[in-house]
């Protein structure tokens, strides 16, 4: 459940302001630990400066499979606030976060997402897909939640963190507005995306796009030859002429898709690496969210025939990008 924004504001109210810079301020900073590059880059654009944030798991990083280590176990203990997905993402986890809940501040910001938007995990009764990052609006909620967990943590901060975070949702609404826009352009016959594992399912639903993942949800099912040969004969079949690998995700059966095709007399390209599961290096335009959602509606919409900008929104993406 959502922490109530007025109960909160209540709480600031009377607060002494916050002063910000110097000495005092970063002392007094609100640390935040964050499982995901994605949770942790709305958790600084929402904090601003009353935040030190961390992410646990960098670019190529694949949170299916991510166990703690010692120094992780160090900073979760230690963290005013803990942020991470839920909904089964972080699943060598899930057990660590709830015993850590119950003696700190610990929020699960992916279950903000209603259940009414979730789609069903194909590998777990009773779980959900938990890659809801992939369409900015479904987005629009987590950031909700991340500002009342920063607010509860540090309410004097309230006023401001739900103000950065008004704002941020505003760049993430003319977001979605350009993903429309660019993937309404590519041809509906042309309207197959196949990627290294399951994670455009939300993407797919929002934008009308038929998603084929060799992999299931989770990375930590294997691709069996039977699933490689059934994808083969799809791309021969619908005459399908790209395919995506992923940053997270070997490109080993993408490869074996190729190679299928090619023995079938059928040409089929890597139509681009795709962030799924993590965002680009840090300090670039692709290693935030912004960037990481532009970079993929972009590649995808160019790949299969449709019209985007080459270097994205705003032409902040890296060249060949």
């Amino acid at each position: 459940m959502l922490i109530n924004r007025r109960d909160v504001m209540g709480l600031a109210a009377g607060a002494a302001v916050w002063a910000g810079g110097g000495a005092g301020a970063q002392e007094a900073r609100l640390t935040v630990v964050a499982t995901t590059g994605m949770i942790a880059d709305a958790a600084r654009v929402v904090g601003g400066d009353l935040v030190e944030v961390r992410a646990l798991m960098g670019p190529g990083i694949d949170p299916h499979s991510y166990r703690q280590t010692r120094s992780d176990i160090a900073a979760l203990t230690r963290a005013d606030l803990v942020l991470w997905h839920g909904l089964y993402l972080e699943a060598q986890m899930e057990d660590f976060m709830h015993k850590l809940g119950a003696r700190s501040p610990v929020v699960a910001v992916g279950e903000a997402v209603p259940e009414s938007e979730l789609i069903d995990h194909e590998d777990y009764e009773g779980r959900f897909d938990p890659h809801v990052w992939m369409v900015p609006e479904l987005w629009l909620s987590v950031v909700d939640r991340i500002a009342d967990a920063l607010s509860a943590a540090r309410p004097e901060g309230a006023e401001g963190f739900v103000a950065r975070a008004d704002a941020y949702k505003a760049q993430l609404g003319r977001l979605e507005t350009y993903a429309r826009g660019v993937l309404a352009s590519v041809p509906a016959p042309a309207r197959v995306l196949v990627t290294a594992h399951d994670a455009f399912s939300y993407f797919g639903r929002a934008y009308d796009f038929e998603v084929e993942g060799i992999q299931g949800i989770s990375t930590e099912s294997e691709a069996g030859l039977a699933r490689i040969g059934e994808l083969v004969e799809m791309l021969v079949a619908r005459g399908i002429g790209a395919v995506f690998v992923e940053s997270t995700v070997s490109d080993r059966n993408v490869r074996a898709l190729i190679e299928g095709a090619a023995a079938r007399g059928h040409v089929v390209q890597v139509g681009g690496e795709l962030f799924s599961d993590a965002m680009g290096v840090p300090g670039t335009y692709e290693g935030t969210y912004l960037g990481m959602i532009d970079h993929n509606v972009t590649t995808i919409a160019r790949a299969l025939g449709g019209v985007a900008p080459e270097r994205g929104m705003d032409a902040r993406l890296a060249a060949g990008s």
